[in-house]
């Protein structure tokens, strides 16, 4: 409607000027903030035939989620401008709300914050899946009985593998997976996981991005994972949990180098920034913003080695789950569960163990009192509470346990 009107001015003359601004007024920009005006102008004029659909979600959107409508089509990529449908964002924006709306933790997030990590409908240069009131519906129920930021991230990490039943497997199509295309082969890439992950988190309310490497300091490849924001801080988390700021890859991401395009880390970003985030998969596409983070975990890696070097009373304590006592403990026989740890009635720790599919490396680990006894407690076959006591020693303890 913006761009017809500036065609009917240059038709008819400065006659009608006043009468058309008023009418302007009124019509798409009203509710949007200035600073988004001119953005909105080039967004329109570059998306060629299919801007009557830019402007059609612009001028339906309610006026309270005004600034959200402007800001997606004001920083989309060039791709997206040619081809979403209005239908497809207003939806997108009203869900993105609608959870905004509907938690507490949510509605407390600041509205630049809301903005970027919550309201995109995609993190990389994946297919633009429709999946914003699916995950809604889908995850909701995981989190209304939340009462923090923290507790909602949890829920949802805990329970996203059972909920659309994808795995890590290097048999996916490609790497760079939509949710979709991840749920329909039940596998992915951890870059297709981590993309399902974060739209699960962005689908009721938590900030949520993704992060990773172009190649880890000694070479050996590239890794992608999930960040989540909690006041004012943000922390990273994987698919298959192992807590907030915890992960196998720590002592790796902490030699990465914040100098060295190749081996530093980034986070994803909706709004453009200075800095492109690597696909590995396709050096070439350039239009997915990023932020050299790297910094931020160097720190994190530093503390938990200091941390170490003062947990002299503790002891490491491994668990692998397998399906019955009588496997041959190999790689496939493993099976990814939820597991939580209790010293008396107090829950100290929890996490999942690694499936069959996962690196033979990656292994729930907790970290224990020496000389303490603790108790297992995690779902077997059928749905029965099963628990396992032991007492742990001085030295590292492997424990596996069983699903039958």
């Amino acid at each position: 409607m913006h761009i017809i009107m500036k065609r009917m001015i240059q038709r008819i003359g400065t006659g009608m000027l006043f009468t058309l601004l008023l009418v302007a007024c009124a019509g798409p920009y009203a509710g949007v903030p200035e600073k988004y005006h001119a953005l909105l102008e080039e967004a329109f004029i570059r998306a060629g035939a299919n801007g009557v659909e830019l402007e059609k979600a612009l001028e339906q959107v309610p006026s309270a989620q005004k600034e959200g409508m402007a800001f997606l089509i004001a920083y989309m990529p060039q791709r997206d401008r040619e081809t979403l449908s209005a239908d497809f964002l207003l939806e997108n924006v009203a869900y993105a709300y609608k959870a905004r709306e509907s938690f507490a933790w949510a509605k407390a997030v600041p509205n630049a914050v809301f903005l970027n990590e919550v309201l995109p409908y995609v993190s990389l240069n994946e297919r633009r899946d429709n999946w914003r009131k699916d995950f809604f519906n889908r995850f909701s129920k995981y989190v209304a009985g939340c009462t923090t930021m923290q507790a909602a991230i949890d829920s949802v990490n805990k329970n996203i593998r059972d909920e659309v039943e994808v795995d890590y497997n290097t048999k996916r199509e490609k790497p760079d997976q939509s949710p979709y295309e991840s749920m329909r082969q039940n596998m992915a890439s951890c870059s297709g996981l981590s993309i399902l992950l974060t739209d699960a988190f962005r689908a009721v309310g938590i900030p949520s991005r993704l992060a990773g490497t172009p190649n880890w300091h000694d070479n050996r490849g590239n890794h992608n994972w999930n960040e989540v924001w909690i006041d004012g801080e943000w922390y990273f988390t994987e698919y298959y949990p192992s807590g907030l700021n915890k992960s196998w890859f720590l002592a790796d991401a902490g030699k990465a180098d914040a100098n060295d395009a190749e081996h530093a880390i980034y986070a994803s970003s909706f709004k453009p920034t200075d800095v492109c985030f690597p696909l590995v998969w396709d050096e070439a596409i350039k239009y997915v913003p990023a932020e050299n983070v790297t910094d931020r975990y160097v720190r994190i890696y530093k503390a938990e080695e200091k941390a170490k070097e003062l947990a002299a009373n503790s002891v490491l304590v491994k668990v692998l789950m397998f399906r019955e006592q009588v496997c041959s403990i190999q790689g496939d026989d493993r099976v990814a569960a939820n597991v939580d740890v209790f010293q008396g009635s107090d829950q100290v720790g929890g996490g999942r163990t690694s499936g069959p599919t996962q690196d033979m490396n990656d292994v729930l680990e907790f970290k224990l009192e020496k000389n303490k006894a603790y108790k297992l407690k995690y779902m077997g076959e059928g749905g029965a509470l099963k628990e396992v006591g032991f007492t742990t020693g001085d030295k590292l303890m492997e424990l596996k346990l069983y699903m039958r």
